[in-house]
């Protein structure tokens, strides 16, 4: 083994540190508390697929809103450069356990006859059919994880602002 590769390896492992650490003083949170952060939103997804609960119901409700309320109010309190930016990767991280999430249980959530495209591709073969809507599915799911992060954002932001606290910058979050 020569000397040039186990100093790369070192120098790649400190770069991918560093990179994690600048990104966090960034989105102030921890990579693992943003993922938390969207966890707590997906068991809403679970139990809507599974007809567990319902829309219009206090607990839908408590489900949808509940998790988004959390979002603000952690972003708030840790204070976080800037708020819009962390929950709108709070969002993405959403929108792929959404994505995941209504994957996995699709055969249940059509009760084994899942939508078929219609019009001029009601022809194409059923397998193409259910991959071409399982992909427009996926995608609707990130664009609406990316939405709810951007809303939620912007409210969090706004509220930052009314309430006039100081903001930190992101090179100082990490001394806190």
């Amino acid at each position: 083994m020569n000397s040039f590769s186990a100093r790369d390896n070192h120098s790649n492992a400190a770069d991918q540190t560093d990179r994690h650490d600048r990104s966090a003083r960034r989105l102030g949170l921890p990579l693992i508390a943003l993922i938390g952060l969207a966890l707590l939103a997906a068991p809403r997804v679970v139990l809507h697929d599974l007809d567990i609960i319902g829309e219009g119901t206090a607990t839908n409700a408590l489900f949808v809103f509940g998790p988004l309320l959390i979002w603000i109010i952690v972003t708030l309190w840790a204070n976080v450069p800037n708020p819009f930016l962390t929950l709108l990767t709070v969002g993405v991280f959403y929108g792929i356990l959404l994505a995941a999430g209504h994957q996995i249980f699709w055969t249940g959530q059509f009760d084994g006859a899942p939508p078929r495209l219609g019009g001029n591709l009601a022809d194409l073969d059923p397998g193409l059919s259910n991959l071409i809507v399982r992909l427009f599915a996926a995608g609707s799911s990130l664009i609406t994880g990316t939405f709810v992060g951007a809303v939620t954002g912007a409210i969090a932001f706004l509220v930052d602002r009314l309430l006039g606290r100081k903001r930190r910058r992101p090179a100082e979050s990490g001394s806190a």
